[in-house]
């Protein structure tokens, strides 16, 4: 039986304290619903994507104000989390967010039966935002959740049956997923973006009924892979105390140590002695620092469960945050290079009738985009993809009125669609799925063309190159060529990876051999972060040799993550 005092109808307030809610729980679940995605490539992941959606999402209701109107409120949800879309996962879910909000708009108050069929409409317009649609996905999960809402208003569910009949039938299809579609069943997984959706409802019930948020499982260890993995929830510094104590700890160099674990303690301080010691043996940078019961730790480390039992044996930690560390470097370099863009490319090219806007990543990279005829660069691609908002700045700084936007990578592609409807210029997307798909289009761009034609000629050039490129794997994976283990390296051909190896330069030979036809004509390598003078000397020799009659041109890109790109033509 329903308490008398459960809420009847879903309010502005309740929109909002849902959001807060969904933000914060994505944030405890990133690394998990990372861990998910069954591509072993660094990439923009599919937890850290909808993460970011959603923070934009609560920006934008803090920078409208406490406002109560309904159609206020999800005016901000729909436009936030449309500018803050990031990777495909966040294309999908701002467009759940959207349909959500277009049934809620138009109530003050919404009931079940508005609450249900806003759910139905969510999928619906996810569902037709998708070219390809794939069972599989959270696509089937949305399309489960709305038929589990509808099927508990047959039954006279009220506001939280409704919520908890769509969130059991969303569960029960996520569940389903490694069925559907092979590469998850390989894997062991669920979909990544169907268990970032179910969370949405754990946030509705949150905000509505005070339920406690999932909480993510003790350790985060990875190989707990289809549930959620960290803390990464703010931590405050304790205020108790006034002793000091700070350990460091030998072992492996910081630089080779992936994670930054920090959180509070409740402990006696006479065990605090045999705590650090047990620390010294699993990581570096530690520091331990407080007294009288309250202590506030930090480690850098590989192996995240040990650190947390190791509190668990002597107290209680708590405002637990695990940071990756790699991720942060590349985030902070993301940021820069921003910066750096910023400063150039800032005028357009002279009577141009159509510009180009194209997403890269180093600086290298950059330099050879804008002697292409680039006019704006945006930064991102792997591991961090721009926000719509981002790709619309760029778009609308440029003078002319018709824009192409080379994306350069599978995952920015969904987000820079958007891009049109939101501008009065007319912006046409060429489907560049790498940096070198992206230089090919720039050599069939003409500034004085129109858009429509330029966005043409550009796709046919692109097509006519064969993109390469080497990267070391951040997850154990099962591919077309076996399985693949974290640290080793990858060469990955348009759609799949098709080569593994223990060294870039192997990696590279052995993609060339597959890629590299006798009737083609140039090969040309890109050096990246990881590349070596001596590795790219053993590739152009090797080329030399056994492939003689195609010309070798040889580029610096500054590229993270990927050592090498390869355009073969």
């Amino acid at each position: 039986m329903t308490s008398p005092l459960a809420p009847v109808a879903l309010r502005a307030e309740d929109v909002r304290a849902a959001m807060v809610a969904y933000r914060d729980v994505l944030r405890a679940h990133r690394e998990a619903l990372n861990r998910l995605n069954v591509y072993p490539v660094p990439d923009g992941d599919t937890g850290t994507n909808m993460a970011l959606t959603v923070e934009a999402v609560v920006r934008e209701l803090d920078d409208h104000g406490t406002s109560s109107a309904m159609a206020a409120v999800c005016r901000a949800v729909s436009h936030g989390s449309l500018m803050g879309a990031r990777g495909n996962s966040g294309v999908i879910l701002s467009q759940l967010l959207r349909g959500l909000c277009e049934q809620l708009a138009a109530a003050e108050e919404a009931g079940p039966e508005v609450l249900a069929a806003a759910f139905v409409v969510a999928s619906e317009l996810a569902t037709k935002a998708v070219v390809r649609p794939v069972e599989g996905t959270i696509l089937t999960v949305a399309r489960a959740a709305g038929e589990g809402a509808t099927a508990a208003l047959e039954k006279d569910e009220a506001l939280l049956g409704v919520i908890e009949h769509a969130k059991r039938a969303a569960s029960d299809a996520l569940a389903k997923t490694p069925t559907m579609l092979e590469a998850l069943a390989r894997a062991g997984v669920v979909d990544a973006g169907g268990a970032g959706y179910v969370l949405f409802f754990d946030a509705l019930l949150s905000a509505l009924d005070g339920r406690a948020l999932p909480p993510p499982p003790a350790g985060g260890r990875a190989e707990d892979r289809s549930e959620p993995a960290t803390d990464l929830a703010p931590l405050n510094a304790p205020t108790g105390g006034s002793n000091a104590a700070e350990a460091g700890a030998g072992g492996s160099a910081p630089d080779d140590l992936r994670y930054e674990v920090m959180y509070l303690l409740d402990a006696p301080d006479d065990s605090i002695g045999a705590f650090k010691d047990v620390w010294a043996g699993i990581g570096d940078s530690i520091v331990v620092v407080g007294g009288d019961g309250t202590w506030q730790c930090h480690i850098h480390t590989n192996d995240i469960g040990p650190t947390i039992e190791a509190a668990i044996d002597i107290g209680r930690p708590y405002r637990i945050r695990v940071t990756d560390l790699h991720e942060q470097v590349q985030e902070e370099r993301w940021v820069r290079d921003a910066a750096r863009f910023a400063e150039v490319g800032t005028g357009g090219t002279p009577g141009a009738v159509t510009g180009v806007v194209a997403v890269v990543a180093g600086e290298g990279i950059g330099r050879i985009f804008r002697s292409l005829g680039a006019q704006r660069l945006v930064p991102g691609g792997q591991s961090m993809n721009p926000s719509t908002a981002q790709l619309l700045d760029a778009v609308r700084s440029l003078p002319c009125t018709q824009v192409v936007v080379l994306p350069n990578n599978e995952n920015v592609e969904p987000v820079a669609q958007q891009v049109d409807a939101l501008t009065e210029k007319t912006v046409r997307v060429v489907p560049t799925g790498s940096i070198v798909e992206g230089f090919a289009a720039l050599l069939a761009y003409d500034p004085a063309a129109g858009v429509e034609e330029n966005a043409v000629e550009m796709a046919a050039s692109a097509r006519r190159v064969v993109p390469g490129a080497v990267t070391r794997a951040v997850r154990d994976a099962a591919t077309a060529v076996g399985e693949v283990h974290a640290g080793d390296w990858l060469g990955i051909s348009r759609k799949d990876v098709v080569a593994v190896a223990g060294s870039p330069d192997d990696a590279v030979l052995q993609l060339l051999e597959r890629l590299v036809l006798p009737s083609h004509e140039l090969v040309t390598v890109i050096e990246g972060e990881g590349s070596t003078p001596a590795a790219t000397r053993r590739i152009t020799e090797w080329l030399h040799e056994e492939r003689p009659e195609i010309e070798t041109e040889v580029h610096h890109g500054g590229q993270p993550l990927y050592p090498y790109l390869l355009g073969i033509e």
